[in-house]
């Protein structure tokens, strides 16, 4: 049997507790990563959901943008949350002036898409390989996802209010990434998907 991987949380900013606790729901093992040192140490890591811009310039003073791309490029599973989906896309819309991101995934996201905090909403959706009964989704400023290339697997899309068909789900091999909070609901079922695709990840190497 695999042993129980090792999942990081990308912890410069954002919901931290939230993703361990349900990391460790999900049957992982969990830590911080704040350094290159902590990143080299985990099978997998979780980009919370935040806000990009800060979360570009944390990672910028603590020398993380190149280790998290080297990380992603050489095959290291990832999940990002809101603003974890920005930073796990090849291309962003609306960001900040200069505004990088770690890339990865072959979409292009618009930043703040559903509005900004006034704006946030929850909703029920339904997600690709994660069990038939609808999830309820929370979205607080949340991106959404306006092109994906031809090697990435929407996973679920906006299924009520004006923005009915937007994707806020995908995956592109070993990068998962959701527009929405899944670590603020109870339900990880997000999170369980994310271990077993980390645990698979393990048997390969």
């Amino acid at each position: 049997m695999t042993a129980a991987p090792s999942i990081g949380v990308l912890a410069l900013q954002g919901d931290v507790r939230e993703h361990l606790r349900a990391l460790q729901a999900a049957g992982a093992r969990t830590s911080t990563v704040r350094r290159p040192e902590e990143l080299e140490a985990v099978d997998a890591l979780v980009i919370p959901g935040g806000e990009s811009t800060t979360m570009w310039k944390l990672a910028r003073t603590f020398e993380l943008m190149e280790p998290l791309r080297k990380r992603i490029e050489s095959g290291m599973p990832a999940y990002g949350s809101c603003a974890g989906m920005i930073m796990l896309a090849d291309r962003i819309r609306d960001g900040a002036a200069g505004q990088e991101t770690i890339g990865g995934i072959d979409m292009t996201v618009r930043r703040n898409a559903f509005g900004r905090q006034v704006d946030s909403f929850e909703s029920e959706i339904r997600l690709d390989g994660m069990e038939d009964s609808p999830y309820h989704a929370v979205f607080i400023r949340a991106p959404w996802v306006e092109s994906v290339g031809d090697d990435v697997r929407v996973l679920g899309r906006a299924e009520s209010g004006a923005n009915v068909g937007r994707i806020v789900a995908v995956r592109q091999g070993r990068l998962l990434a959701t527009s929405f909070h899944p670590e603020l609901t109870g339900d990880y079922r997000v999170h369980h998907y994310f271990a077993d695709l980390v645990r698979r990840a393990m048997e390969e190497e």
